[in-house]
């Protein structure tokens, strides 16, 4: 069970102010990892941090800003010389307990571009740029863990009879931008496991299922019964998922992607 620990192990998490972000700081954490807590919500970052314990700290970044993320990796780097584990958790999302738009407005015909690009910009540039920056230390030490957050979305199109009322009616329509932002993580994280391999680094995918997070009660009943498990995630379900890819327990594991979806996709 030792080679779950990640004791003193130097972690970067991005989008740690989110939902998942703060259960994913919070399992590094307890597994022994010192971790650095990033978002460009800085307040809640620091409220994060004050609950994680003195050893952690929170940082800004903007995962689009090349120079705002070597702001982060030279301030880790001299504050303790390596960095061992980086979970890009950043991510744009028209999420259904929060609609971005009208039914109208949100279906594909008339989907702004502008909104498609910005989409892309965090999802994969932003994923791609914190791999650049920080898994080039990684290659340099001869070891690291790189942890790209996923998603079913980027394995299967989205069902969007989820997202109608209870006459049939769509309420909005999940986008093109989120399913075909998390395929690229897919392909990027599956490169990277490739290209790095001989350097030590692993990289990974984490792909999780839909997360219960106020969502109507229809909309939740819909979702349980299109899943084997019969319910939607808790926030906490991935933390054994997690530290599993960020630990030496996986150490044979790279390219992967890691479905953890209460069987949404075996259907």
């Amino acid at each position: 069970m030792m080679d779950f620990s990640l004791t003193n192990r130097v972690a970067v998490v991005t989008g740690a102010a989110g939902l998942l972000g703060r259960k994913h700081c919070a399992a590094l954490a307890q597994a022994g990892a010192i971790v650095y807590a990033c978002d460009n919500q800085a307040a809640q970052v620091r409220k994060l941090t004050e609950h994680l314990g003195p050893q952690h700290a929170g940082a800004y970044v903007d995962v689009t800003d090349p120079e705002s993320i070597t702001e982060l990796r030279d301030m880790i780097m001299n504050e303790h010389g390596r960095i061992d584990i980086l979970v890009n958790n950043a991510a744009m999302n028209d999420a259904v307990e929060s609609p971005i738009s009208s039914a109208e407005q949100s279906a594909f015909e008339q989907y702004p571009v502008q909104l498609f690009r910005r989409v892309m910009e965090v999802n994969v540039t932003g994923t791609f740029l914190m791999c650049q920056i920080i898994g080039s230390i990684m290659a340099q030490q001869g070891q690291g863990s790189i942890i790209n957050i996923g998603s079913t979305y980027g394995v299967v199109a989205p069902d969007q009879r989820l997202y109608q009322d209870s006459n049939g009616a769509q309420l909005m329509y999940k986008s093109s931008a989120y399913p075909a932002s998390k395929g690229a993580v897919v392909m990027l994280t599956k490169f990277l496991a490739t290209y790095w391999g001989a350097a030590g680094v692993r990289a990974n995918v984490l792909s999780p299922g839909g997360v219960q997070n106020g969502q109507s009660e229809l909309f939740q009943q819909k979702y349980a019964q299109r899943t084997p498990m019969g319910r939607m995630a808790h926030p906490s379900d991935y933390e054994g998922a997690l530290v599993f890819l960020a630990s030496d327990a996986s150490a044979y594991m790279t390219g992967h992607n890691l479905i953890v979806d209460g069987g949404w996709t075996a259907w």
